[in-house]
């Protein structure tokens, strides 16, 4: 036998792998980084590319801060006013309008269904006349500013598949979350910060026992470059950004140099995307040594507008202050925060804890939105306060004790709101039925949103796609238009 054909038969399984991805994964490769010259000019920087030929028309907006409020915000109490109902306090819901809707298991079984109308009154803001809580009054003062949506709808009932859907299209974990679609489409506009930034905070008396599970700002099938980067709440924002005893920052670049050159020698071989994500990953580690520090010193902003934030923003990890970080970061180039907030599921605890989570989340989204708008950066970036579905106008529990009822999850209509980006500035969108239960006028789904983000940010969401396992994958899945009376 030729000794040369009997060494290759030799090659060990993850050797065949390797060489026989090796020219197809150094096209994949090619094809997910392009080159930079052709990108569209100031969208992307070297090292995190975005796709060629995206935009695929001009932008409205060029960011993206998702306000996320975990646990399902009440828009019966907040942001969709039904006076009528106070007139039918406790009495049953009709069963011709509950028919067949979708309850979770927790009221699904209820043997009575009483009406319980706004706990708090509604009042006009703004110019506008935007009919929203007094429960919050800080969003109400920038209602000329913002887009009202109330007749969102999903079809999901419980918690991390609504939330799944919201951010990555489909209810089964998996897939990529939004803010990677985002920067594997766009790509980034700094070197120094991810352009994915992820952020989470709750409520101080952590009344919302729901998780936030890591594939809410997954890459899923992406590769790893694009997913977001979670910043801790307590102590450094990232960890090790400080070298260990005795690593001096010339020794740490030599160490990074020698690393990267191994990877580039095995990318030859293998030709595996995820070893240029390692390379270009390593590289954002050693920069945030430096960028994160800055960002996070809050020292040096004017006491105007930490007051504008609230009396929580000094205190690391709150809502408060990821609202201001949020600002400071889009400022220097990030291309996606989410902010994710959890406290806000009321099944039993409405009268009580609706008020303090309010408080918490009302005058930081405010003033996110107008820090924004006065520093002239609100126009091109999306402010998007949603979360994964509504809750029902009947009761939960028992209504004659003040923590003892409240209201289940409902997907069949809720509220979001958005601001900036081209929305329409002073505008309610859609109408529900008189019981606040069902749309009557101009739905708009999941994926309907979603396209209209991706529109706003010059993007087809029919365009924007990774093959995967055999199919074109996309972030609105097989549906989703884009909402033209909001833009």
């Amino acid at each position: 036998m030729n000794p040369f054909f009997e060494r290759d038969l030799r090659l060990t399984r993850r050797q065949l792998f390797g060489k026989t991805a090796q020219g197809l994964g150094s096209i994949a490769l090619m094809s997910m980084l392009g080159e930079l010259a052709e990108a569209q000019p100031g969208s992307q920087k070297k090292g995190f590319p975005g796709q060629k030929g995206i935009p695929h028309f001009k932008p409205k907006a060029k960011r993206v801060i998702v306000l996320w409020q975990g646990g399902a915000p009440s828009q019966v109490d907040l942001f969709d006013p039904k006076p009528n109902l106070e007139k039918m306090r406790l009495q049953e819901l009709p069963e011709s309008i509950r028919k067949t809707s979708r309850l979770s298991t927790m009221t699904s079984g209820q043997g009575k269904y009483p009406i319980l109308p706004a706990i708090k009154p509604f009042r006009k803001y703004g110019d506008s006349g935007m009919e929203l809580s007094e429960l919050i009054p800080h969003i109400g003062g920038i209602s000329d500013q913002i887009t009202l949506v109330r007749t969102m709808h999903t079809e999901a009932v419980n918690h991390a598949p609504g939330v799944t859907l919201f951010l990555t299209g489909s209810q089964i974990p998996g897939r990529p979350s939004f803010g990677a679609w985002a920067a594997y489409g766009l790509g980034s506009m700094t070197d120094e910060l991810p352009a994915f930034v992820v952020m989470t905070s709750s409520d101080e008396k952590k009344t919302c026992g729901q998780l936030f599970y890591d594939y809410y700002w997954g890459s899923g099938f992406l590769p790893s470059l694009y997913q977001g980067v979670r910043f801790r709440g307590d102590g450094d924002p990232v960890l090790y950004l400080t070298n260990p005893p005795g690593m001096s920052e010339k020794l740490r670049r030599g160490i990074l140099d020698d690393i990267a050159e191994l990877d580039r020698q095995r990318h030859k071989e293998y030709g595996d995307p995820e070893i240029e994500s390692r390379i270009a990953q390593y590289e954002m580690a050693f920069k945030m040594q430096t960028s994160v520090p800055e960002l996070t010193d809050i020292s040096k902003e004017s006491e105007a507008t930490l007051a504008m934030y609230g009396p929580d923003v000094r205190r690391k990890g709150s809502y408060a202050y990821n609202c201001l970080l949020a600002r400071r970061l889009i400022e220097r180039g990030t291309r996606f925060v989410q902010l994710m907030h959890g406290g806000w599921d009321q099944h039993q605890n409405l009268s009580t804890q609706l008020a303090e989570q309010c408080r918490d989340t009302d005058q930081p989204s405010a003033a996110l939105v107008k820090d924004l708008q006065q520093r002239g950066l609100l126009d091109d970036t999306i402010v998007l306060w949603a979360g994964e579905f509504g809750r029902t106008v009947f009761v939960q529990g028992d209504v004659t004790k003040p923590n003892g009822h409240g209201r289940d999850h409902f997907g069949q209509c809720y509220s979001v709101w958005m601001a900036g980006g081209g929305f329409r500035k002073g505008t309610v969108y859609g109408e529900t039925d008189e019981f606040c239960y069902g749309v009557a006028q101009d739905p708009v789904s999941v994926n309907d949103l979603q396209a209209t983000i991706l529109n706003q940010l010059g993007i087809d969401h029919t365009r924007l796609t990774h093959r995967y396992q055999g199919r074109d994958f996309r972030l609105t899945d097989v549906a989703g238009e884009v909402v033209r009376g909001i833009v």
